[in-house]
C-alpha cells in the first residue's frame, strides 16, 4: 500500500463520501476510525482531486505508526492495519465511485444525452478492455453504441496519442458515402457494413452526433 494514491479513472460522489462516514474538512473529506482493539487510530483523507493520504496514529503515544506504509514492511500488525484500509477503500470504490474512463467534453455530454433520452447507461462488458463501453436498448438487448477510447492508429490516425471515439449503426449505403477516415471510420471492431466510427474531437458537431445516436437507436429496434 503506498500514501498519495489515486483513484485513477473513478468519479467520487462526495455527497455518498459523507453518507459513508467522512467529513467535510475545507479541500478534503476525512474519515476516522479506531482499530486494533482501539489501539490505532487510522485517519483516511480524500481531496476532490481523488487523492488519497492517510495516517495511522498509536493512540498510547500519540505518534505515528509509519511501518504499514512501507511496502517491505512485514509481521501482524501491519498486516492487520493495511486489511483495514484496504476495506475502508474498497467501500468507497464499491459504494462512492463511478467509472470515470470518458473525460472529454464530448463523450460526457453524448453520456447524459443518451442517460436522459433512453435512461441508459454505459455498460462496461470486460474487465481486460476497461476502456470500452457499450450502450444496449432495452427492448431486445441489441448494442447501439460503444465508447471507446483506442491508440489513434488503430483506427488509421497517423499520430502517436489515444482519442475517444464512439461506433454507431448505420445504414449500409449510408456508409459508404460517410466514411472519409478523417471524421468518419469504418466501424472499429465492428461489422464495417453496419458500422461507423466517428471521433469525439470537435470535427463532428455534436448535434450531427446525436442525430446518428438517435437513429442508431432506431436501428438496433430491426436487429
Amino acid at each position: 500500500m503506498e500514501d498519495k494514491v489515486i483513484l485513477k479513472d473513478l468519479k467520487i460522489d462526495f455527497q455518498k463520501l459523507l453518507q459513508l462516514g467522512f467529513v467535510q474538512e475545507s479541500s478534503y473529506y476525512k474519515y476516522e476510525t479506531k482499530i486494533m482493539c482501539n489501539q490505532f487510530s487510522l485517519i483516511i483523507k480524500i481531496d476532490t482531486n481523488n487523492v488519497i493520504n492517510s495516517d495511522v496514529i498509536e493512540l498510547s503515544t500519540n505518534e505515528k505508526f509509519i511501518l504499514y506504509n512501507i511496502s517491505s514492511a512485514t509481521g501482524e500488525f501491519v498486516v492487520k492495519i493495511r486489511e483495514e484500509y484496504n476495506k475502508i477503500i474498497e467501500k468507497v470504490k464499491n459504494n462512492c465511485c463511478s467509472k470515470y474512463i470518458f473525460k472529454s467534453e464530448y463523450a460526457n455530454l453524448i453520456i447524459e444525452y443518451v442517460k436522459q433520452k433512453y435512461d441508459d447507461e454505459l455498460e462496461y462488458l470486460w474487465d481486460k478492455f476497461p476502456n470500452n463501453a457499450i450502450w444496449r436498448n432495452k427492448s431486445n438487448n441489441k448494442w447501439y453504441g460503444a465508447l471507446l477510447v483506442v491508440e489513434k492508429a488503430k483506427i488509421g490516425i497517423k499520430e502517436k496519442g489515444s482519442i475517444e471515439i464512439i461506433d454507431l449503426l448505420l445504414e449500409p449505403n449510408r456508409i459508404e458515402n460517410i466514411v472519409d477516415n478523417y471524421r468518419y471510420f469504418a466501424g472499429y471492431h465492428m461489422n464495417k457494413k453496419h458500422w461507423i466510427t466517428i471521433k469525439l474531437d470537435g470535427s463532428v458537431d455534436i448535434n450531427e452526433i446525436y442525430e446518428f445516436i438517435d437513429n442508431s437507436y432506431e436501428l438496433s429496434k430491426n436487429k
